[in-house]
């Protein structure tokens, strides 16, 4: 039995990131009005000296005032809507198989925690660990998200899973899609590269990773440095 993490955007979900089709599936719902989009735009000017580039992945603000238990009930809805017809099926059969080997699956992703969990209870997964979206009571506020997971804060984020479940992470599998993964990569013990951006894909080669590419698709993803997309 070995611990199993699968990123989300780029890895199980191909394209436009989870979180960016739920703000279009907010959107389409009426659950984004001005005041979110106040608060998105004020989030990029006011925190943008902090984060850079990063900015965007950052800004959880349009979901200022909007409950959590509303959004909770929106996330589930969206993944079956729209989330699970969309998946990267060879990642899902991936997936499938380690849950029929009787290892133990976790989601790891800087999406929201809400579209994470709503993903693991639609795949059957039981451990999940993403970004903790800023809260006041009931209400999401405009602050930087509590904790996001990305990059090297992957590894910490691997280990509370590994303590989570009482296996090694050492021994882990990491399944990823972006450069930013190759931080978790080194320090399990099986990496697979799903569909890689153009540096992951350069070094899987030289460090033996598995590739796992859908032939049907062109190769060479942008980079995730480039335009930030990837989570």
């Amino acid at each position: 039995m070995r611990l199993v993490l699968f990123d989300i955007d780029g890895t199980l979900v191909p394209g436009s990131s989870s979180e960016a089709r739920f703000a279009r599936y907010l959107w389409d719902h009426g659950a984004l009005g001005p005041r979110q989009l106040l608060a998105f735009v004020w989030f990029c000017v006011r925190y943008f000296p902090r984060y850079g580039r990063h900015v965007m992945q950052k800004n959880k603000a349009y979901l200022s005032g909007r409950g959590k238990a509303e959004i909770a009930a929106l996330a589930r809805d969206f993944v079956a809507e729209r989330l699970m017809p969309a998946l990267y099926v060879p990642a899902v059969e991936r997936l499938r198989m380690h849950q029929a080997a009787g290892d133990r699956v976790a989601l790891l992703s800087g999406t929201p925690q809400f579209i994470a969990d709503a993903l693991a209870d639609a795949l059957g997964v039981d451990y999940s660990h993403a970004s903790l979206c800023a809260s006041r009571a009931t209400l999401y506020t405009g602050a930087p998200p509590i904790r996001h997971p990305y990059g090297p804060t992957k590894i910490d984020a691997a280990q509370a899973l590994a303590e989570q479940t009482g296996l090694p992470l050492a021994g882990a599998v990491a399944f990823g899609d972006s450069i930013t993964d190759a931080h978790l990569f080194r320090v399990v013990e099986e990496a697979v590269a799903v569909q890689p951006d153009k540096r992951l894909s350069e070094e899987a080669q030289g460090a033996g990773w598995e590739v796992l590419l859908d032939r049907m698709t062109a190769p060479g993803k942008p980079d995730a440095h480039e335009g930030e997309s990837r989570y």
